[in-house]
């Protein structure tokens, strides 16, 4: 029987004599009430969430020089009703920091934002200009997670309390503006408190706090990243370092140096794994890496709704499809390692048909037990690795991590092959590894398909190309620089090429094209891909409630990087913001609903970062970009908000 209140249609009318009128279906509904007359009872329906759409915005020109050298949002999300009634938002972007800034560290004092620190946690100095000795920050975050945690409690906060982990994946140049840096400084990641209004859904910054990384030997590279269905923060750590030659090349010894203080004191096999952040009630955060689940170019990880089979991007030339399935649910700490085989039909054409996936068993393990693996073995001990062909039949010739190899695994070393090798030892058990940059990954929920991007289609997937491995199902006629976004059906009841059942529902058991982009010509701004498609997509994240894949973009070929939403019901491509030119769009994670709030969050990288494509506008927009962002040393950590209130998927 129904709890909901019945009044007679006279009584409250009486009750409400004197309130200004409102529709009356709205009133009756907000007050839950069912109304009665000589016709019986009839309720009245509840005004419900319908659909969200995006305008889209036109990409800015060096008519409006300004707008081209910093955040431009000019889209309008629309949220529409049941009652047929829709409430427009004008978005907007507000950021928590730019890099560089001195923040509060919620005790009374400040932190550099995006600053580096050693294995003891002391600062790393930039010391190019003698003159101007200061510490590293970077200008590239990147992967981002907005959360909350139940009883969480920080001095400062007036509203309800919320986080965002943030972690930083480079920093281009030293301050010598000479001394390249990529690679060369082990990654901070930092917990982030917010006070986010009760009222209006702003977020405000209270609290910085770097993560102690010391316990899991420092981070290397973080990119893109997600949050896991239990709440915690899923890192990554891309382009493994090849522990066949990282003694001898420049930027590991520097990494290690930095990090350690010797060129000698960083074991690659420490680094390429999935780092996970748990964050405190306090607004801290502690770290653990996880080696189960191979070592290869992480880019970001999606849990399924399992809480044991993850999804990986994995962005490398000759890069695969990865899928591991934890033991246990929520925990990633053991459990099975996939690699996917491409059937015949592969293409990148979004009218073609999907190819068809297998999957090949690499192994499964613990994380405990790898990382035991990685600190007492040796490359040398796991495999033979040789770059000319040895003309022995007992080798294998692949092609794996952007090069041609011959490979021969070493006596009862295949399960540490499988996760400390894991990209040659995939090459070698016959998986596709001729992807070129794939990157982010999600999914969607109701309709069991996850989604993955494809910075690029060159090299590895060409047919013809020294890095194509003729017969592995990846081979497409032409390269397409600007990229593609796939689709991959998600079931369960699979099983892995050895006949053994997986454990998963959530088993990616085909691929298609969903989006492409489009090479060009040179416009006049000189754009060498199409500016209104997507060219070469990196973040990805999905929202359920809203049913838009929200891409971000990571392009060489659009002078200004965008972030754009596709809603995959009406098949609408919107703009939504325009990052500074010759910056990187990341940082991307959609959140439906915190505390009633709806928020995507989104950074950006090394804004004018000069190439090729940007010298019609490079002049006009070097000064602007080194106004706004401390002489480009700088870039942005925040969302999209609006304006005069945060936007959200229910009536206010």
């Amino acid at each position: 029987m129904s709890n909901t209140p019945t009044v007679s249609r006279r009584s409250l009318l009486q009750a409400l004599s004197g309130i200004p009128l409102l529709p009356l279906s709205s009133a009756f509904a907000g007050a839950g009430l069912t109304l009665t007359g000589c016709g019986g009872g009839s309720t009245v329906p509840a005004i419900t969430f319908s659909s969200v759409s995006f305008s889209s915005m036109a990409a800015p020109s060096l008519a409006n020089a300004a707008a081209m050298a910093t955040t431009t949002v000019g889209s309008t999300m629309t949220v529409n009703f049941s009652d047929a009634s829709k409430v427009d938002f004008k978005l907007a972007y507000q950021p928590f920091f730019v890099t560089g800034d001195m923040v509060s560290d919620g005790k009374g004092g400040k932190v550099l934002a995006g600053g580096y620190y050693n294995i003891n946690n002391q600062p790393i100095m930039d010391t190019t200009v003698p003159a101007k000795v200061r510490q590293f920050f970077s200008d590239s975050p990147d992967g981002t997670s907005l959360l909350s945690i139940p009883g969480a409690k920080v001095t400062g906060v007036t509203g309800n309390t919320v986080f965002a982990v943030v972690q930083f994946e480079y920093t281009t140049w030293a301050q010598d503006g000479v001394t390249g840096m990529y690679g060369c400084l082990p990654s901070p990641i930092a917990v982030l408190t917010l006070d986010q209004n009760p009222s209006t859904g702003k977020l405000s910054l209270v609290k910085y706090h770097n993560v102690d990384t010391s316990g899991v030997n420092g981070l290397w590279i973080t990119c893109g990243a997600s949050l896991s269905p239990w709440g915690t923060h899923l890192s990554s750590e891309e382009y493994e370092p090849n522990a066949f030659t990282a003694a001898t090349e420049a930027q590991f010894k520097s990494f290690s140096k930095n990090l350690y203080g010797s060129e000698t004191a960083a074991n690659p096999y420490n680094y390429g794994h999935m780092p996970e952040v748990t964050v405190n009630a306090d607004g801290t955060g502690s770290i653990k890496k996880h080696y189960c689940m191979g070592r290869i170019s992480h880019e970001l990880v999606q849990v399924m709704p399992d809480n044991r089979t993850v999804f990986m991007g994995d962005d490398a030339t000759n890069s695969g499809y990865f899928v591991f399935v934890a033991d246990t649910e929520k925990d990633l700490s053991s459990g099975s390692l996939y690699v996917a085989k491409v059937g015949a039909g592969f293409n990148i054409d979004p009218a073609g048909a999907a190819a068809p996936l297998s999957w090949i068993k690499l192994g499964s393990a613990t994380s405990a037990e790898i990382r035991n693996l990685a600190n007492t073995l040796k490359a040398t001990d796991i495999m033979t690795v040789s770059s000319t062909d040895p003309l022995d039949a007992t080798f294998t010739k692949v092609n794996a991590n952007g090069k041609t190899e011959w490979l021969k695994v070493k006596p009862g070393m295949e399960k540490a092959a499988a996760f400390l090798e894991t990209h040659r030892y995939a090459a070698l058990m016959g998986a596709s590894v001729g992807f070129t940059k794939m990157e982010g990954t999600t999914v969607n929920i109701k309709d069991k398909v996850a989604y993955s991007a494809l910075q690029n289609c060159v090299t590895s997937m060409v047919a013809g190309n020294a890095l194509n491995t003729a017969g592995n199902g990846i081979s497409i006629p032409k390269a397409l620089n600007a990229g593609a976004v796939m689709a991959l059906n998600l079931r369960g009841s699979q099983k892995d090429t050895a006949g053994n059942a997986i454990a998963s529902e959530w088993m990616p058991v085909d691929t298609k094209a969903l989006l492409i982009g489009e090479d060009i010509s040179a416009d006049a701004l000189g754009n060498t891909g199409n500016p209104d498609k997507v060219a070469n997509p990196d973040n990805l994240k999905f929202s359920e409630k809203m049913r838009t894949l929200f891409i971000g973009e990571d392009s060489g070929q659009h002078v200004n990087n965008f972030l754009w939403a596709y809603n995959i019901d009406t098949k609408t491509l919107s703009r939504i913001m325009s990052i500074p030119a010759g910056g990187e769009s990341t940082g991307l994670h959609a959140v439906d609903e915190l505390n009633g709030w709806t928020y995507i969050m989104s950074n950006f990288q090394h804004p004018g970062d000069w190439g090729s494509i940007h010298n019609v506008v490079k002049t006009t927009l070097d000064p602007l970009l080194k106004a706004n962002y401390k002489d480009k040393f700088g870039a942005a950590v925040g969302y999209l908000t609006a304006d005069p209130i945060q936007p959200k998927l229910s009536k206010a």
